[in-house]
């Protein structure tokens, strides 16, 4: 590759590419047998993912937002509730607990990893609610409403720490509902069970969402839900369908949230090659840490022992986002930000009172982040030129405020 050749955040191209006469029979196959809701592919799919999960049972959707959605309402969130997340995520998360009836309410993310804290949550139950003797169940005692429910973000494809989300949940009587939209395939050990689990096995249930750019991705819209309930696994089917337990039958009134057979059929194909690519999106992020081993002013992504990052996306943090982001524009290289305003700030939810400084340790990230190129074709010549700006930008960096420094000292 030359130097003038764009190196760009995400290449959708070239697997589909090389799929696309499999993924074409796919689509002949629908339009041949008339399949394209339900059926033989939905089925398939769900049954391999599920296998993939170590979980007994997925639940195909349109959509990860659904995802969410669903596997709360089904694990019992009712209208009203509090549902506790991380404000260091994707507004789909928040979304789907409003739009289950709940009301989210964050606690602070784990600098190191940039997942819910166990701590901070812990804290939270201790400090912001008071437990009902009756029910066993916490209050938030500013808004005298039920808490519910915990929602751990596993970001970046790295699992958050599990056992003492668990714990905290069992102590209270709270379901957990795994946002794994961007961790296929990633694994935690447990060393309650002794044992590594993988993303979307752990929780009452657990979300997933096959956007294009995830690990797993469809060719358009697509989401699942694993559960290891078949009472909730049930109720979600019901969901997605209207609330039908039949044809015609509807037992609750539910939703459009089907997962069509030819984005089922697509990533049964891609499923197959799930471990591979994400394989290699570990080599990629070993080279990278390799590379940037002695970089100052560069805060590589942390990968705690007893976790298995299948590295979505590869975040690095530095002081002049800004300046170091248009420096790799002009190299030609692309870039990201995942994501740049806390959603306690945004104007979504300005609503809800929360204010500048309520989650340090996500504001302080949210400034700092930068995802570099990251995906399973990505070269080592690649990533030598994007590490080598990422460095020659540092280092000037270093050069020039030594200069200010020279010179503030030379006018005292």
């Amino acid at each position: 590759m030359s130097n003038n050749e764009k190196i760009p955040f995400l290449d959708l191209v070239t697997p589909h590419q090389e799929l696309e006469q499999e993924l074409l029979a796919i689509v002949q196959r629908a339009l041949r047998t008339a399949g394209f809701i339900g059926g033989p592919m939905v089925e398939d799919f769900e049954r391999e993912f599920a296998a993939f999960c170590d979980a007994g049972h997925c639940v195909g959707l349109s959509s990860g937002t659904d995802a969410v959605r669903f596997a709360l309402m089904a694990g019992g969130v009712q209208p009203g509730d509090v549902v506790v997340t991380v404000p260091h995520t994707f507004i789909a998360t928040t979304e789907a607990i409003s739009q289950a009836g709940a009301r989210p309410d964050f606690v602070d993310i784990d600098e190191s990893t940039y997942c819910m804290d166990p701590r901070k949550l812990q804290s939270y139950f201790e400090q912001e609610c008071y437990v009902d003797r009756e029910t066993g169940k916490p209050y938030h005692r500013k808004w005298r409403t039920r808490v519910s429910a915990i929602v751990p973000v596993h970001i970046y494809g790295q699992m958050a720490d599990m056992d003492p989300i668990l714990d905290l949940a069992r102590r209270y009587n709270l379901i957990v509902v795994e946002d794994a939209c961007q961790a296929h395939g990633a694994e935690y050990f447990s060393k309650k069970e002794n044992r590594w689990r993988k993303a979307g096995s752990m929780g009452h249930a657990a979300a997933f969402s096959f956007y294009p750019g995830k690990n797993l991705g469809a060719c358009g819209e697509a989401g699942a839900a694993t559960t290891n309930s078949g009472e909730i696994a049930r109720k979600m089917r019901m969901l997605r369908d209207h609330g039908q337990s039949k044809k015609y039958y509807h037992d609750v009134e539910g939703y459009n949230g089907r997962l069509d057979s030819i984005q089922a059929g697509m990533l049964s194909a891609k499923l197959r090659h799930l471990a591979d690519w994400n394989a290699k999106r570990q080599h990629a992020a070993q080279r990278y840490a390799g590379m940037f081993l002695s970089t100052k002013g560069l805060v590589s992504p942390a990968q705690p022992e007893g976790s298995r990052s299948v590295y979505h996306l590869y975040v690095v943090r530095v002081q002049d986002r800004a300046g170091l982001q248009k420096h790799l524009s002009e190299a030609k290289i692309d870039t990201g930000i995942h994501y740049p305003v806390p959603l306690h700030l945004q104007k979504a939810y300005e609503n809800f009172g929360y204010r500048q400084g309520d989650f340090p340790v996500t504001e302080k990230v949210a400034s700092e982040i930068l995802s570099l190129p990251m995906y399973p074709q990505l070269t080592p010549e690649q990533q030598c030129r994007v590490v080598h700006e990422v460095c020659s930008f540092l280092s000037s960096e270093r050069v020039a405020d030594s200069e200010r420094s020279t010179l503030s000292t030379s006018r005292v």
